[in-house]
């Protein structure tokens, strides 16, 4: 376990390692001068003086090799110095923070929809077997992959805000305005979750330990809740951390539709405002999170599932 710990670990650090240098080199990669760039995100308004340029540019660095840099920036961003954004000239980290909570309470609640739904759905999938239910149940589930995003919002907003006036359209004020957003991104969740527990579940009921509890004079319920139900959760714990992962930088076109101020809409203004420093820092946020968050779940598979245990030992 300490092996496995220590790998995923050094894996998660080459990751972020990874991703964060290649956000630093936005500015060099990107038309314009580099150094009027970081400038601008590092001092208070725009500087157009050749002379100010080229003794802010010594005294902040810039003359230096680039890994040298790039340790530097590295450093400051980890200790919360993540420049200023070019448009609202506020601290980045004052913008990226709010917005990355109000994603994942967004997210939060999409997944949590998402089992509450899936769990009981693929249980009676997998109990019936080949049945019309099972049939049914994996149907309308796998239906649910052909309906993206940018498709669902908008059916959902005509639907429910403008037809039937009970949900708000857009924002983020009220419980209710979560409704929408959150229906549209759990419904794909669900389709993956469904089949997930499904499949988890029809393992366990043909492992031989479940003739064994049988044998030993477990009823039906009792053995399908001790023994088969905890398989079905073992790939849902694994789906759900993948998916929430996925989920903090991929509410792009649910975030702009429903007009939520959370990290998808933030790094889409952005990009569409050239605003490098935030982009920098939200990316490097939301990679570093998604990554940690996948560890997590690989360990946690790891602790629920004796056949990975074994195989990993």
């Amino acid at each position: 376990m300490i092996t496995f710990l220590l790998k995923r670990t050094a894996t998660l650090v080459v990751a972020v390692l990874l991703s964060s240098f290649a956000v630093f080199l936005i500015p060099y990669v990107t038309p314009g001068d580099p150094v009027r760039k970081i400038i601008r995100s590092r001092v208070a308004g725009d500087v157009v003086d050749d002379a100010t340029v080229k003794a802010l540019a010594e005294s902040l660095g810039l003359n230096d090799p680039l890994p040298v840099q790039y340790l530097r920036w590295l450093g400051d961003f980890f200790s919360g110095d993540m420049g200023l954004s070019h448009i609202s000239r506020t601290p980045v980290v004052d913008q990226v923070m709010p917005a990355l909570g109000i994603t994942m309470s967004l997210v939060m609640v999409a997944l949590g929809t998402a089992v509450v739904v899936s769990l009981p759905l693929g249980i009676v999938a997998a109990l019936k077997q080949g049945s019309k239910t099972d049939k049914l149940i994996t149907t309308i589930t796998q239906s649910f992959i052909a309906m993206p995003e940018y498709w669902l919002a908008p059916l959902l907003v005509l639907l429910f805000a403008l037809k039937l006036s009970l949900l708000p359209s857009a924002g983020w004020n009220t419980a209710s305005s979560v409704v929408l957003p959150a229906a549209t991104l759990a419904l794909r969740p669900i389709s993956f979750f469904t089949s997930a527990v499904r499949a988890g579940m029809i393992d366990a009921l043909d492992a031989e330990h479940i003739s064994a509890a049988r044998a030993r004079g477990l009823s039906h319920v009792q053995t399908v809740m001790r023994h088969v139900v905890p398989n079905g959760l073992v790939p849902l714990s694994t789906l759900f951390a993948v998916w929430f992962a996925g989920l903090l930088g991929g509410s792009v076109i649910v975030e702009v539709i429903f007009a939520i101020p959370g990290m998808g809409r933030l790094l889409f203004d952005a990009v569409v405002n050239s605003d490098i420093p935030l982009a920098q820092g939200g990316v490097v946020v939301v990679v570093a999170l998604a990554v940690a968050i996948t560890t997590l779940a690989d360990f946690l598979h790891r602790l629920l599932s004796p056949k990975v245990s074994g195989a990993l030992a």
